[in-house]
């Protein structure tokens, strides 16, 4: 019997008349991909609202695992984030106007979590796919860490969940979106959205490295 997953994208944010991440998990809603069920859900770009709408998808999909997508501009493959940081420190305002600095996401939370996924075979997965595909280590401090950070303090806090699959991929942008700038890298949707798919069917890969869930905590 397959399990169900739910993936998030958000709204579109600063000058951007799309998003990326919306306009990609989108095109999975309904299907069944590997061991899952998939179940879209748009997340608003707000510190406030995105954890309260993640929430409650949550709490009435009660998924087997959860993958929020976010847009990253400027960064040219698919990245695997690592760890999510209990820090919001807001470049440009958000779509509700604020612009938190320097603040915790959880007051009292961990400095950090990893990521509750395979990064290492995903990214193998996906190169194979032909697609460009990296691992990394700062997810910002914008709205896409902050749920990042929200989710895995979710798990963390959700009994029965220690084995639950979850974590945040950043994507680049779209041609359409990259011709307004000069230089400016991007990805096809489809291969966005047959970069998402891999990571599907391989959330439940088996590796012996360190992307073990967990927190890191400060001295």
């Amino acid at each position: 019997m397959s399990n169900t997953l739910l993936i998030t994208g958000f709204d579109p944010f600063g000058d951007e008349a799309i998003n990326p991440s919306w306009e990609a998990v989108k095109q999975l809603h309904g299907r069944t991909i590997g061991h899952y069920n998939v179940h879209a859900v748009q997340l608003p770009t707000s510190f406030e609202r995105a954890g309260a709408v993640l929430g409650e998808a949550m709490e009435q999909i009660k998924p087997d695992a959860v993958i929020c997508v976010g847009q990253a501009g400027g960064r040219p493959d698919i990245t695997l984030e690592r760890v999510a940081i209990n820090l919001q420190d807001a470049r440009i305002p958000d779509n509700d106007g604020a612009q938190p600095t320097d603040g915790a996401i959880v007051e009292g939370g961990p400095v950090a979590y990893w990521a509750r996924m395979p990064l290492k075979a995903i990214r193998a997965a996906v190169l194979e796919a032909g697609i460009p595909c990296s691992i990394s280590y700062t997810a910002g401090t914008f709205v896409c860490n902050a749920i990042f950070y929200w989710l895995m303090n979710r798990l963390a806090e959700q009994e029965g969940s220690e084995q639950m699959r979850g974590g945040f991929i950043h994507i680049p942008f779209l041609p359409v979106q990259a011709a307004r700038y000069s230089n400016m890298s991007s990805m096809s949707i489809n291969d966005v959205v047959k970069a998402l798919e891999t990571v599907i069917v391989h959330l439940n890969d088996v590796e012996n490295t360190s992307d073990s869930a967990g927190t890191l905590h400060g001295a």
